[in-house]
C-alpha cells in the first residue's frame, strides 16, 4: 500500500520561509518523478515543482521559480520542498504526489497523493 505522507505546512507571513517534506512507503521511491501540486480554494490543483528519479532535473511552475526548491533523499523516502519569500498569492493545501510516467508537470500523470498540508500566508 502506497502512502505519501505530508509534513510542514503552517501560518506564516509574507517574505518568510516554510519547508514542506513528503515521507513515501510503499513504493520503489528511487522509480518514480516525485512532484508538489497545490490547491487554493477555489481554484483547480496547480504544478509547482517537480525532481527527477535521481534529483539530477527539477522543474518549476514560473511563479516559484527562484523562491522554491525541491529536493529528494533516495535514502529515505522523502522530497522536500524548501519555500522561500512566500507571498500571498501562495496559500494553497501542498500535495505531494509520484509518478513513474514521463510526464511531471501534469496532474493525471500522478499514480500516487497524499492528503495535503495547509500553507497559509498572512500578508
Amino acid at each position: 500500500q502506497v502512502q505519501l505522507v505530508e509534513s510542514g505546512g503552517g501560518l506564516v507571513q509574507a517574505g518568510d520561509s516554510l519547508r514542506l517534506s513528503c515521507a513515501a512507503s510503499g513504493l520503489t521511491f528511487s522509480n518514480y518523478v516525485m512532484g508538489w501540486f497545490r490547491q487554493a480554494p477555489g481554484k483547480e490543483r496547480e504544478f509547482v515543482a517537480a525532481i527527477s528519479w535521481t534529483g539530477s532535473s527539477t522543474y518549476y511552475t514560473d511563479s516559484v521559480k527562484g523562491r522554491f526548491t525541491i529536493s529528494r533523499d533516495n535514502a529515505k523516502n522523502t522530497v522536500n520542498l524548501q519555500m522561500n519569500s512566500l507571498k500571498p498569492e501562495d496559500t494553497a493545501v501542498y500535495y505531494c504526489a509520484a509518478t513513474s510516467r514521463v510526464g511531471v508537470r501534469g496532474r493525471y500523470e500522478y499514480e500516487y497523493w497524499g492528503q495535503g498540508t495547509q500553507v497559509t500566508v498572512s500578508s
